[in-house]
């Protein structure tokens, strides 16, 4: 057996070997936790928000002046915005999904039970909100323009019919989301609120939410001065289209400021730019990582065959082969390299719950400590195979030559 020569050559070199196992350990602890993360966040990124994504833009006016009359210039703006060529519909709304600002609020199944409150992203819209953001109904109708309240900033009276997300629905009523419509919640003030429909999803425009798909539509415009339009388009009319209704809006008569003209794209893109640049980040890191830890595992390998060159030749004069030699410095890489990924496996599950406690990031999956370790042994087999090649090719005559 050769375990015996190889772990006597291993502990002439304890220094060596430490700080490479230890070097794995990093290595694996830190690669495995980035990872999971990378997955985590792009999977966030990816998530459907439910509407037209690509044929999406939105527009803010914010009124000013003491003739400034919002309900009025709200009318004008949508029909104009409505009739023009290209535009499938559009509806005023209170928040964006995705864009990192909105209301929320708690609702209950029975009142007074605050215990129970499950929290909800508010997306104040009128009747039109369902072809404006391209949602799909699948339970129960539609709102309608009698539905829909307008009322100041100040005033109490509220729209008292929803429509709701199915994860809402699923929240409130587990097991019973389909047969939700027709049934009645209630708000954090004990107002009874009458759901009339569900639709398949809305994200909230937080994106880093717990309650992402839990959405709430409500038939209500309130006049604070600043209104949100909501444009869908016919594909390929999006640009052409936020830049005529900017035009029109501003050659208008009223007295107003335009702001934040943006495809939902931009938006969207805008909202993970921190995500994004996370994610490019660890990659570099991952990518450094392996790279210099590749690196370490050659240098001791070669500065170990270095040391025993006239062993090996000696071997090769005894009879050992090429595959004989290869296998040695393969074998004595797998020990070293298990001894670190069995300490990398100990430092990622701790770490791990580290990022879980200190930051409430979700528990690693189990799968991922075996497949890095398999990927850091693999790492390590590939670093010494050159190294272990030349070794390999060490003549015989070199066990007569003096050291």
């Amino acid at each position: 057996m050769e375990i015996g020569p190889i772990f006597r050559a291993m502990m002439r070199n304890r220094l060596g070997v430490l700080l490479i196992a230890v070097q794995i350990a990093f290595t694996m602890t830190v690669v495995v936790n980035a990872i999971y993360i990378i997955v985590q966040r792009s999977e966030s990124m990816a998530r459907p928000s439910g509407l037209d994504e690509p044929n999406t833009f939105h527009i803010s006016s914010v009124g000013y002046g003491n003739n400034f009359n919002e309900s009025v210039v709200m009318d004008e703006d949508l029909a104009m915005i409505r009739q023009l060529p290209g535009v499938v519909s559009a509806t005023v709304t209170n928040a964006i999904p995705v864009s990192g600002s909105g209301s929320s609020s708690g609702y209950m199944v029975e009142a007074g039970r605050r215990e129970m409150m499950v929290a909800a992203a508010i997306y104040r819209v009128d009747e039109n909100v369902l072809d404006a953001m391209d949602l799909q109904l699948v339970a129960g109708e539609p709102f309608s323009a009698g539905q829909v309240v307008r009322r100041a900033n100040n005033e109490e009276r509220e729209a008292t019919d929803i429509i709701m997300t199915v994860a809402m629905a699923e929240a409130l009523f587990p097991g019973e989301a389909m047969s939700t419509a027709g049934k009645v919640i209630y708000g954090v003030d004990d107002t009874p609120l009458r759901v009339i429909g569900l639709i398949d999803q809305l994200q909230v425009p937080w994106p880093g939410s717990t309650f992402v798909e839990q959405s709430i539509l409500q038939p209500e415009v309130v006049l604070d001065g600043s209104t949100t339009y909501l444009i869908r388009t016919e594909p390929g009319y999006r640009d052409e289209l936020m830049l005529q209704v900017e035009e029109r809006l501003a050659a208008s008569p009223h007295q107003r400021i335009l702001r934040n003209n943006q495809s939902f794209e931009y938006t969207r893109d805008e909202s993970y730019r921190i995500d994004q640049l996370m994610t490019s980040v660890l990659k570099v890191v991952i990518a450094t990582l392996m790279f210099i830890t590749s690196l370490g595992i050659v240098g001791l390998a070669v500065f170990s065959i270095n040391r025993r060159r006239k062993q090996i030749g000696t071997r090769r004069a005894l009879g050992a082969t090429r595959p004989d030699i290869l296998r040695y410095f393969l074998l004595e890489n797998v020990l070293i390299s298990g001894v670190g990924v069995v300490l990398g496996a100990a430092l990622t599950i701790g770490f791990n719950m580290f990022l879980v406690q200190a930051f409430n990031m979700p528990r690693i999956e189990w799968y991922y400590t075996p497949l890095g370790m398999v990927v850091l042994l693999v790492l390590g087999q590939l670093a010494v195979i050159g190294p272990a090649r030349n070794a390999a090719h060490t003549p015989p005559a070199l066990a007569t030559r003096s050291v």
